[in-house]
């Protein structure tokens, strides 16, 4: 009990995989058109960039954690719902966002 029968898991085919997927009634997988339909949220390591800031001040101007923003752009650990759409805003008009956030200036 509570072990991974690894053997049993790769042993599993792509079409076993699709039709247990398929099955779930509670979270069905997505519809090309449903996923046509989600925008992508830009990479931290662009965003940052495209500002010309450091992983610091990028952390200081927008109030983030700097061991977060270093375990984003590493891709140890994803932005959850609330840190994309700040993300975001941040990349749709960072003098704004420093503004309301009061970070330290970059």
């Amino acid at each position: 009990m509570g072990k991974t029968d690894w053997d049993r898991l790769k042993a599993i085919t792509e079409e076993e995989i699709n039709a247990a997927a398929l099955s779930d009634p509670d979270c069905p997988p997505l519809t090309e058109e449903q996923l046509s339909r989600f925008k992508r949220v830009k990479a931290i390591k662009d965003i940052r960039g495209r500002l010309g800031m450091t992983q610091a001040a990028f952390s200081a101007a927008f109030r983030l954690p700097l061991s977060t923003v270093r375990d984003w752009e590493q891709g140890r650990t994803t932005p959850d719902a609330p840190a994309r759409t700040l993300l975001t805003a941040i990349a749709r008009d960072p003098e704004t966002m420093r503004r309301l956030v009061g970070g330290e200036a970059a």
